[in-house]
């Protein structure tokens, strides 16, 4: 492996062979690679030889590099990629260099390399990706001779072609490529000059190449990272061995350019597609605040319509993280309490011997630290909605107050003993299974069936299917935004872990992770690493037969409560011998 040197000002060239482990890179005597610029540091980057690759880490604290277009103080470079370090690009090379290879006319390399410094320019500057195709082109045929070029991109298995130049004014398609060549390039993955396509070997039968009558031909592959995006074409049907080696290292050089702008483009084109399906996936899936296109979530809207201009109270179940208090913050927005407040206490949050004050309001005096008087949750919401999160912290004797309240809407302030009506609604929710903690003792009967006079489960996220995606996508669109981060979507990669992972904390959770990638991250597209999951975090799946006997047992619990464990007429619910039930029943009991 070796670095070639190239100075672009003055077209000459040099080369290194990786024989130590660390190269030193800068303008001081001394270096490994001396570099005559004012513009480079004493000692400006290390280079450390690692496997197949190298890593180029700038030492000086004012000065970067340039790695396909793009500042930074520390890139991986792969054998044929390149950094620009002040006026000279270092491109890393397999094996060792030509003892006579021949060097390149300095007036010649100089033209050439400015016409890739202006077109790396206005790669930098904004504009349409045709405009920058036709940019390239314009730079490559003139730097070249070339009669006519143009950009191939591949899609789903096709060639489309994003760019055009003819000298002639020509018109061309992709009826005008010799697609033998270019299938020699997609398979080799490597540039390929042909001096004389008619009497080449390799091409001169070919039906495409005798058909366009082809004499000199080059043709580069377009490679961001490890991904084939298509090629970049250039010929002249008039002049054979128009085309030389030096040349086609300049080509080379472009459609690693190029290669970028295809990315960027293709990428552009997906997410503007997904962002339209997106926003029409979100204007027929959502309610307020909420997202959701699953069968659960489109049951739990149709309850909140129905409900919401109602004054009927609502308890909410749901796992931690799910979105209880948005369903709560709904109800309270469709009804026409919406002008009115609406609070939200937890329950859970506040300590046992100051949730009452909190709750119900103290007079001045009732107790120490009672310095004045002061309005409870339940006051303060008068006439709008109160939201009571986590109603199954809330201890026994506050539970028996809260029953009187929701009877007679009359509550009394902590050390007074005058009623004050209120005219309130409210809403309860809590991540608890209720029946358990009524069993427990740890919840009143009475009070639940108080509240739950109309009850609304929220399925956990990872069984909303698609549903994480468009919950995924719209949070990062929000953030995006909020910390002009040029985040735009996820990979497959990461889209496939989304939906994979478990998530214990729900939305909440994938909230989080959203917002830290987006801070954090430098890529456009987010990784399953940007969002700290790994393959290893997919949720369980159990074994269809496991599943289904799960599901059998859960049923026959339920009907068997139902029937008050009545296991004859269990089974005659069920069609089923009263064998099985007794079978199951044995099962529980294990």
């Amino acid at each position: 492996m070796f670095i070639r040197c190239t100075d672009a000002a003055q077209g000459q060239r040099f080369d290194l062979v990786l024989r130590k482990p660390i190269i030193t890179v800068g303008r001081a005597p001394g270096n490994d690679i001396v570099l005559n610029d004012p513009s480079v540091a004493p000692t400006h980057a290390n280079i450390l030889k690692k496997t197949g690759h190298v890593t180029i880490s700038v030492l000086s604290r004012d000065k970067l590099i340039t790695v396909n277009g793009r500042r930074a103080r520390s890139a991986d470079l792969a054998v044929g990629d390149s950094a620009c370090v002040g006026r000279f690009e270092l491109t890393v090379h397999e094996g060792e260099p030509a003892a006579d290879e021949p060097q390149s006319d300095p007036a010649a390399s100089v033209g050439a390399m400015s016409r890739l410094v202006d077109f790396s320019k206005r790669l930098m500057q904004e504009g349409s990706p045709e405009q920058l195709f036709n940019a390239l082109l314009d730079a490559v045929v003139q730097t070249t001779q070339a009669e006519k070029g143009f950009v191939i991109y591949f899609k789903d298995g096709e060639r489309h072609l994003a760019a055009s130049h003819n000298v002639g004014k020509e018109t061309l398609d992709l009826s005008r490529v010799s697609d033998s060549i270019v299938d020699r390039v997609v398979e080799s993955r490597e540039p390929l000059i042909v001096s004389d396509a008619l009497q080449d070997q390799r091409f001169g039968r070919a039906k495409s190449v005798v058909d366009l009558r082809l004499s000199s031909v080059m043709c580069v592959p377009l490679l961001y990272r490890d991904d084939l995006l298509g090629v970049l074409y250039l010929g002249n049907d008039s002049i054979a061995n128009l085309f030389t080696t030096p040349q086609l290292e300049l080509l080379s050089v472009f459609a690693s350019q190029a290669s970028m702008i295809v990315h960027n483009a293709l990428m552009l084109n997906e997410l503007k597609t997904t962002n339209r399906n997106l926003r029409d996936q979100l204007r027929s899936a959502s309610q307020g605040e909420m997202i959701g296109s699953c069968p659960e979530m489109k049951g739990v809207f149709k309850i909140l319509r129905r409900v919401a201009p109602t004054d009927i109270t609502v308890l909410i179940l749901g796992e931690t993280g799910t979105g209880k208090e948005l369903v709560a913050l709904e109800l309270h927005r469709l009804s026409e309490r919406r002008t009115k407040p609406f609070i939200s206490i937890n329950c859970g949050a506040i300590p046992e011997h100051l949730l009452e004050s909190e709750l119900f309001g103290h007079k001045k005096g009732s107790f120490t630290g009672a310095v004045q008087d002061k309005i409870g949750k339940f006051e303060g919401a008068d006439g709008g909605t109160l939201f009571l999160d986590e109603i199954g912290e809330m201890p026994m004797n506050l539970q028996v107050k809260l029953l009187r309240v929701l009877q007679e809407r009359v509550i009394e302030r902590v050390g007074e003993f005058k009623g004050r009506p209120i005219d309130i609604r409210v809403v309860a929710a809590t991540n608890k299974d209720v029946q358990v903690e009524i069993a427990e003792g740890r919840f009143r009967e009475d009070l639940f069936y108080r509240l739950n006079e109309v009850t609304v489960e929220l399925p956990a996220l990872r069984q909303r299917g698609d549903d994480i995606v468009q919950i995924a996508q719209f949070l990062l669109n929000r953030y995006a935004t909020q910390y002009s981060s040029k985040v735009r979507g996820f990979t497959n990669a990461g889209i496939k872990a989304l939906k994979g992972y478990y998530w214990p904390g729900n939305v909440r959770q994938l909230e989080n992770r959203i917002k830290k990638a987006v801070i954090m991250s430098d890529r456009s597209l987010l990784q399953p690493d940007d969002l700290g999951l790994n393959p290893s975090d997919r949720k369980h799946v159990d074994a269809l037969d496991t599943a289904t006997e799960d599901f059998k047992m859960k049923y026959i619990r339920e009907v068997l409560d139902l029937n008050n464990w009545n296991k004859a007429q269990t089974a005659r619910d069920l069609d089923v011998d009263p064998r099985t039930i007794f079978r199951y029943i044995e099962k529980m009991e294990d």
